[in-house]
């Protein structure tokens, strides 16, 4: 890749969103169903109010929200999100398009999790930690 790719935005952009396409085309059927309603959010890092919440600076990704189970109880009128932070992504990925698509689909999928109601344990389980 050359010297102008590595620093276009939008590059990295677009990587992220076809990775995140093909991660969620992978998927079985019956899960996609359950997803069809859930954004993947792309921003450059977390806010500074993510921060002083006490989410780390280098957070790769966030689900916000209710999870499957409580969105469908209504419980709670808040709409769930993934959210991914590219500039994060790609520092963890050095900058390598390869490692950040790995990176995006591990961090997608672990976001995905959540919102389908698994905790850290569950997640590391299924090595998608």
């Amino acid at each position: 890749m050359d010297a102008a790719a590595e620093h276009d935005s939008a590059f990295w952009v677009r990587l992220a969103e076809a990775e995140i396409r093909g991660t969620l085309n992978a998927l079985p059927v019956e899960l996609l169903q359950r997803l069809e309603d859930l954004p993947v959010l792309l921003e450059e890092r977390p806010s500074r109010q993510l921060v002083k919440e006490g989410w780390p600076d280098d957070l790769l990704g966030l689900f916000d929200g209710p999870s499957y189970g409580e969105r469908s109880a209504d419980v709670s009128p808040l709409v769930p999100t993934v959210t991914l932070f590219l500039e994060n992504l790609r520092d963890e990925a050095a900058d390598d398009p390869a490692r950040f698509r790995r990176e995006v689909r591990t961090t997608l999928l672990h976001e995905i999790g959540h919102y389908l109601g698994l905790d850290e344990e569950g997640l590391a389980a299924r090595g998608l930690e």
